[in-house]
Formats: C-alpha cells, sequence, structure tokens
C-alpha cells in the first residue's frame, strides 16, 4: 500500500488553505491583491490552527534527516581502522619482545 509522505500532504493542505479562500473572494469580485493578502492571512492562520500534527511530522521528517541516528561512515574508515589495529598490534608484539629479552 502507497503511503503519502507527510510533506507531501501537508503542503496539499496548505494550498487548499490558501486557494479556496483566495477563489471564494475572487469570485466575490474582491480586488486580486486583496484576496490574495487576505487568502495568505487565512491560510497561515487556519494551518497554524489545523495542522499542527502534520506540521509536526513534517518538523520531526526533517529534524531525522538533518541529525540522523549514526553518523556516515568516512570511505577510508574501515582501511584506517585496520591499519591502526595492525600498528597496535606490532607495538604491543614489540612489548612483549623487550620484555622477553630483558
Amino acid at each position: 500500500m502507497n503511503v503519502v509522505p507527510a510533506w507531501v500532504s501537508y503542503s496539499v493542505f496548505r494550498v487548499l488553505l490558501f486557494a479556496v479562500p483566495l477563489a471564494v473572494m475572487l469570485f466575490l469580485r474582491i480586488e486580486w491583491w486583496l484576496a490574495a493578502i487576505a487568502a495568505a492571512v487565512i491560510g497561515a492562520s487556519l494551518s497554524f490552527i489545523f495542522l499542527r500534527k502534520p506540521r509536526e511530522k513534517v518538523a520531526l521528517g526533517l529534524y531525522q534527516a538533518r541529525h540522523p541516528d549514526t553518523e556516515p561512515a568516512h570511505p577510508d574508515a574501515v582501511s584506517e581502522d585496520a591499519a591502526l589495529d595492525r600498528a597496535d598490534a606490532r607495538a604491543a608484539d614489540a612489548d612483549l619482545q623487550r620484555e622477553r629479552e630483558s
């Protein structure tokens, strides 16, 4: 089953909350620029009141995208870790050999 992403539904609702009042005011023959300003204020107010949950889902998705749970691995991290492990092993071997010689 296809689930619509939260940002898509939120965006559609926001556009509708602007477009419907704009269309009504233009139908009532209000000046286009006054209708656009009023529709923007009405749409912002209604979306703030009625779209709290979708807005929070979008905000959470954005936060999770910007702050992933795991830190991305550098491409050379594995080879660098292996080299450090080999160097540590060599140092430990050298220490053991010095202790045996003493």
